[in-house]
């Protein structure tokens, strides 16, 4: 007989670490850490991170092939008391495009958890295009669109511009925000889909809106081709858009659009990740925000390690020179 290893809620699969599973983990990221070159985005040490993941404690890779078959009606995993010692962290980085090169073992964490969903990816306009990227807030960029800012972020998907979009996103805390109340907004198309209107969804499957780059990826970088909100099979799609870039091309479509975002806000919910915490979001089905939060910048600013994956590496091959991890 085979045991049910995912605690399922109403909203979510969730797994809380045992202490002997978070050594057991900890154990191998401590060993991907020390693996030379102990840079995350060489293509050795990605090699015998795939490897390692393998060696991750079964319950948590058991729940990680489950929410890759069918990640729920949230699209969201929330994995708990993961091998993160706040205590020993430097200070959050607070410089623009701050992001995660040397394999620490926070990184390794998020890069371990990522290689059991697929293949980790990054694109070269954002975070030059590093790997593990850091989220935090920037002194001056708080009303900013992106991950540098504190003030309440728009529902998205996650670059919901680009042809080759993750289809996960993964959310490591390695500190929270002081009032420990700042909270990651999620919600989903499964959700949302029947509180739509017909008429509203047969314009969203239409090729009648544009979508630009988000602030993060630059100038020059926007892409304003036609597209679809809602895409695939009817009466379960994935969706793609931005509440901050996605602009309707016609009065109907605004009126779509509106009653989509409508929808979300309805279904939406709240996940305040404090340390050690890890959430993954497919990025097919649910999209994502940020609530607001005040940044002290006193060193010990909320802090997240950000990681994209794709499940099928080869259909962005001619996008990514030299095989590499790197969309251009």
């Amino acid at each position: 007989m085979i045991d049910t290893v995912v605690a399922q809620t109403p909203r979510e699969s969730h797994l809380t670490l045992t202490d002997e599973e978070r050594e057991e983990l900890g154990l191998v990221a401590i060993e991907l850490a020390d693996t030379a070159p102990q840079l995350v985005d060489d293509s050795k040490w990605l090699h015998a991170a795939r490897i390692l993941s393998g060696r991750l404690p079964l319950r948590l890779r058991e729940l990680i092939r489950a929410y890759s078959h069918d990640p729920g009606q949230d699209g969201l995993l929330v994995l708990r008391n993961l091998p993160v010692d706040e205590s020993a962290l430097p200070p959050t980085p607070s410089a623009p495009e701050s992001v995660q090169r040397t394999s620490t073992t926070e990184a390794s964490v998020a890069a371990l958890v990522s290689l059991q969903l697929g293949e980790m990816l990054a694109f070269r306009s954002e975070k030059q295009g590093a790997l593990v990227q850091d989220v935090v807030p920037v002194r001056g960029r708080e009303r900013a669109q992106s991950n540098m800012g504190s003030r309440n972020l728009e529902m998205h998907t996650e670059n919901a511009f680009h042809p080759h979009r993750p289809d996960y996103v993964a959310l490591l805390c390695l500190r929270g925000d002081h009032e420990g109340s700042a909270g990651t907004v999620v919600s989903s198309i499964r959700r949302a889909l029947p509180l739509l209107p017909e008429s509203a969804k047969r314009v969203l499957f239409e090729s009648r809106f544009t979508t630009k780059a988000p602030p993060s990826f630059g100038r020059g970088n926007g892409q304003a081709a036609l597209c679809r909100v809602l895409e695939g099979d009817i009466e379960d799609p994935d969706v793609r858009v931005d509440f901050h870039t996605t602009q309707p091309c016609d009065d109907e479509a605004r009126q779509a659009l509106e009653h989509l975002k409508n929808a979300f806000s309805e279904v939406k919910r709240n996940v305040v990740l404090h340390s050690g915490d890890l959430a993954v979001l497919d990025n097919r089905i649910a999209i994502h925000g940020r609530t607001h939060f005040t940044p002290r910048y006193d060193g010990r600013d909320r802090w997240l390690h950000r990681t994209f994956t794709h499940r099928d590496h080869r259909r962005s091959r001619p996008s990514r020179p030299g095989n590499g991890c790197v969309l251009s």
